[in-house]
């Protein structure tokens, strides 16, 4: 189904449109309007964030696999977060590192909970959590 678009207007000084659209392009952001769309869009996933609402995200880490009781670690903090954990990918870096990508998906604060856990664990190189809207509430 697609949505009604509605023209409006905007007054903006014209050197904050200028860095507006330099940023734009520099990051593809497309016209004017699809990168005044995505603003939008991320106000919005960051209200539905502080309102505890439900998102999805990844967690990402890094690791040296030769660490010892890491993985088993690793494995405890998902197992004990299994609500919130969707699946997670393994992948071979090289003989000794490995890439995890860890699906989440629960209220904000949960999935936050669960990235803390994980990335509180000693002897991980590096990890992050992303997270966006399940879009139940967006357009």
């Amino acid at each position: 189904m697609a949505s009604e678009l509605v023209r409006f207007s905007v007054s903006i000084e014209r050197e904050l449109l200028t860095r507006f659209m330099r940023e734009a392009r520099r990051r593809k952001l497309g016209n004017r309007s699809e990168a005044i769309r995505g603003l939008i869009r991320d106000s919005l996933v960051r209200e539905e964030w502080a309102a505890d609402e439900e998102i999805v995200g990844t967690i990402t880490i890094v690791y040296d696999h030769h660490r010892r009781t890491l993985l088993d670690r690793l494995a405890a903090a998902q197992h004990d977060h299994h609500e919130a954990v969707l699946s997670t990918t393994h992948v071979h870096l090289d003989h000794s590192n490995c890439l995890e990508i860890i699906a989440v998906r629960g209220t904000a604060g949960r999935v936050q909970r669960v990235a803390d856990a994980i990335l509180g664990i000693k002897g991980l190189k590096h990890g992050k959590l992303t997270a966006t809207t399940t879009g139940k509430r967006l357009i």
